[in-house]
């Protein structure tokens, strides 16, 4: 049995589909909240109820008494493994919201945790965030960096959650590893996210908003690769040490059963550029409105994914080129005749 926190988010979605491809069990949990379009989430959700081995239950993290509930549900004495994908997300967002990021982020995780205590599930593992190396500017981003300087609230609540899983498994066993994402992107994409909001812009024959005067990387890595990674780190579980590490403790490992790895493509690519490859996809030009730094944003993002691909044997390595090629013939699919008319989705 699997969990799945998030189910009719991006990620959680591609997980959970490919997990029940492959035949496995899947509970999928979600509030569906309005963050982003709530069709959307329904329509993902609508794809993983043709599978009959799949269920779900339409609760918030927040909400304590629901998610002991849950937990009560499910297989305990290590038959579950619970994939934790449900936050709020967004860094901007952060900003004018911040409440939203400590009831689901922090409060909700703790009740992720506690469920995870009292089940004594097989293997938590749970999205942390590149987000997390804010201040840093040793290029690429590893996981033996220190990561003490965040610069938005989401990143803290998401670097809160590497120490409070860590904690768990320190004091109570309980297998956990993190895993950092790097700009996830490709079909059924979050309508928040720089490539879905390009699309739409373009389409619509509006203009695209670049901050930083369009002077910003990002490690873009394909939905697929993100979920292959996701996948090879579940069936390894961590295993803790016989003692605590000495003065230095190394911020990549634990003695605890605990690991965190980054997911990302390993090859940063120029915003301009990125926008360039969807204007070829697209065939068309967009017009650029160029905007100063955002609060809590940073210039450049970079994964080092030794560790991931030392563990697993797997690094991401899908093309910009192609992940943007498939999103653009999903979103034309899904929106059909509306694609360029607002964006609302095709009829069924």
């Amino acid at each position: 049995m699997i969990l799945v926190t998030g189910a009719a988010g991006f990620i959680g979605f591609h997980l959970a589909r490919r997990l029940l491809r492959e035949g496995e069990t899947v509970t999928g949990m979600d509030n569906l909240n309005d963050y982003y379009d709530v069709s959307l989430k329904e329509a993902r959700l609508r794809l993983l109820r043709e599978f009959p081995r799949f269920s779900f239950h339409r609760i918030d993290l927040s909400d304590r008494a629901a998610m002991e509930g849950l937990f009560r549900s499910l297989p305990g004495s290590g038959e579950t493994t619970v994939v934790h994908l449900a936050a709020q997300a967004g860094v901007r967002y952060s900003l004018v919201h911040p409440r939203a990021y400590t009831e689901s982020n922090v409060s909700g995780f703790l009740n992720v945790l506690e469920g995870c205590r009292a089940l004594r599930v097989r293997h938590l593992v749970f999205a942390s965030s590149s987000s997390v190396y804010g201040g840093n500017t040793k290029m690429p981003f590893s996981v033996h960096d220190n990561v003490d300087h965040p610069v938005s609230l989401y990143a803290a609540t998401k670097k809160a959650n590497e120490l409070m899983a860590h904690a768990y498994a320190v004091l109570f066993g309980i297998p956990s590893t993190g895993l950092r994402f790097f700009t996830v992107y490709g079909p059924w994409g979050r309508p928040d996210m720089a490539l879905f909001l390009f699309t739409r812009a373009i389409l619509n024959g509006k203009p695209v908003d670049l901050y930083n005067y369009g002077r910003m990387k990002r490690d873009f890595t394909y939905i697929d690769d993100i979920i292959e990674g996701v996948v090879r780190v579940m069936q390894r579980i961590p295993e803790g040490k016989a003692s605590p590490e000495g003065s230095s403790p190394d911020p990549g490992t634990s003695f605890a059963p605990y690991r965190i790895f980054n997911i990302g493509n390993g090859t940063p690519v120029d915003l301009m550029e990125f926008l360039g490859t969807l204007e070829r996809v697209l065939g068309r030009t967009a017009e650029k409105i160029l905007l100063p730094i955002q609060p809590g944003d940073v210039e450049a993002t970079f994964a080092d994914v030794a560790d991931l691909a030392g563990e697993t044997g797997f690094r991401p390595r899908t093309p910009v080129e192609e992940g943007i090629g498939r999103f653009v013939d999903w979103y034309l699919s899904y929106y059909g005749d509306n694609a360029g008319k607002g964006g609302s989705p095709r009829p069924d």
